[in-house]
């Protein structure tokens, strides 16, 4: 079953209407807020649980758990922070971007709503540094909802003071890590943090602190407005509600649509992108979460969920849900390489292993784009990607490795085919 168009959270994800406050009132954003929030914290949090919403960023930590972390009062004065991850650098993901400059009030009345939950004092957006319109939307859309007392002291005439801030990022896909976010946003080098300790005990400022993704935010106050159990009835048992999905490369009609969790990878590919170019014989492969999940071969993806289960299943990950499809013209190995050059530009250079690993594995990947290496190094770059993977202080790492360890897995006759042509046309040359 498709989603309905009456179940869709997203109503202006084209821009087909106006992103200002009264067309975002007339799609019913906005909708009486004081009473989401006179419902009080524990009950909104609750609801958050039970709707079985988990994060849209990638790691799918559930929502509803991430806030129930923040403390229930400040015992030495500290105020709590909300901070929204709108740093959106992942190759591939390019859905938070349109509720930014589509639907911004959305976010900024979940923002108000969470920010409540948490016992926040205020909420930082940051955005990505090359996201340049959709900055100047938010910071209107912001003006806007202040000047309509929807935010800032007596919040929605619901009594609660809460502040939101825009902040701008440089363009460094390190500062999506949470940590690094943080570090950002306090002027410094965005370097990851080490934890302990966790956001949610010293985050921004040394302060409380929540971290979430745009579209976990935004969707926020339509399931509390429709209820939990709506947006629990979309997706199977653990990977709930309505997503997101960004899908580019070899499809007829390449788009972001919301979809339910858990639709089938064919099924969502012919119903909203025209099917694969060429057809479906023509597909290799689908990176199906954005760069830094492994690819899955067409054979296997073919009848995969698209959820966080289902994709696990076949040895990668829902991450963003930035599908990125590759018909059989793709040189797999240069793409490959090209995502591995991609890690080690973005490394932060704070850890040993990622600072020195990414820039090995992509030299590495580039000589077997070449043909220009022996068997045995395909060997040695597998043993390198386990002695990145999970030695870093961020994901970072991990990212960097898994696209390789993927390649290994499904494509390693490709691999070896180019060493023993490239070998073979040194002999003859010799």
């Amino acid at each position: 079953m498709a989603l309905a168009d009456k179940d869709r959270i997203f109503t202006n994800l084209y821009g087909y209407q106006p992103w200002n406050l009264p067309a975002a009132r007339a799609r019913g954003d906005w909708d009486n807020t004081k009473a989401l929030i006179e419902r009080g914290r524990d009950t909104i949090i609750q609801e958050m649980k039970d709707s079985g919403l988990r994060g849209r960023g990638g790691a799918g930590f559930p929502t509803g758990m991430k806030w129930s972390f923040m403390p229930k009062e400040s015992r030495d004065g500290r105020p709590s922070f909300l901070v929204i991850n709108a740093d959106e650098s992942e190759p591939g993901s390019c859905k938070d971007r349109e509720i930014l400059r589509h639907d911004p009030h959305k976010l900024i009345e979940g923002a108000l709503v969470a920010g409540f939950a948490m016992g926040a004092r205020a909420a930082y957006i940051y955005v990505r540094g090359e996201y340049i319109r959709e900055a100047e939307t938010l910071f209107a859309a912001v003006a806007e909802a202040y000047a309509a007392g929807l935010i800032g002291r007596n919040a929605c005439g619901s009594g609660y003071d809460f502040d939101v801030f825009v902040h701008r990022g440089a363009g460094a896909y390190i500062c999506g890590e949470e940590t690094a976010m943080i570090e950002s946003l306090e002027g410094k080098k965005g370097q990851p943090r080490l934890k302990p300790p966790f956001p949610a005990g010293a985050g921004l400022y040394g302060c409380p602190t929540t971290v979430n993704n745009v579209e976990s935010i935004a969707v926020a106050p339509t399931i509390l407005r429709r209820g939990p159990a709506w947006f629990a009835s979309f997706g199977r048992d653990n990977n709930k509600g309505t997503k997101l999905f960004q899908i580019s490369g070899h499809v007829e009609k390449p788009c972001v649509v919301e979809e339910e969790m858990s639709i089938p990878f064919k099924d969502l590919i012919e119903r909203h992108c025209g099917g694969i170019r060429g057809g479906w014989d023509n597909l290799l492969a689908v990176i199906p979460g954005g760069s830094s999940v492994p690819l899955v071969p067409a054979a296997q993806i073919m009848d995969a969920p698209m959820d966080f289960d289902g994709l696990r299943a076949v040895g990668s990950g829902l991450g963003t849900a930035a599908v990125i499809v590759m018909d059989k013209s793709t040189d797999i190995v240069r793409a490959i390489a090209r995502l591995s050059y991609f890690y080690k530009h973005e490394s932060c250079g704070q850890c040993t292993p990622c600072r020195e690993g990414t820039g090995w594995m992509w030299r590495v990947m580039e000589r077997l784009r070449t043909g220009d290496a022996a068997i045995e190094e395909i060997d040695m770059l597998q043993q390198v990607t386990k002695q990145v993977e999970g030695h870093t202080i961020c994901a970072l790492g991990d990212a960097a490795a898994w696209p390789i360890q993927g390649l290994i897995r499904h494509f390693r006759p490709e691999i070896e085919r180019r060493i023993h042509e490239n070998a073979a046309l040194r002999e003859a040359a010799e």
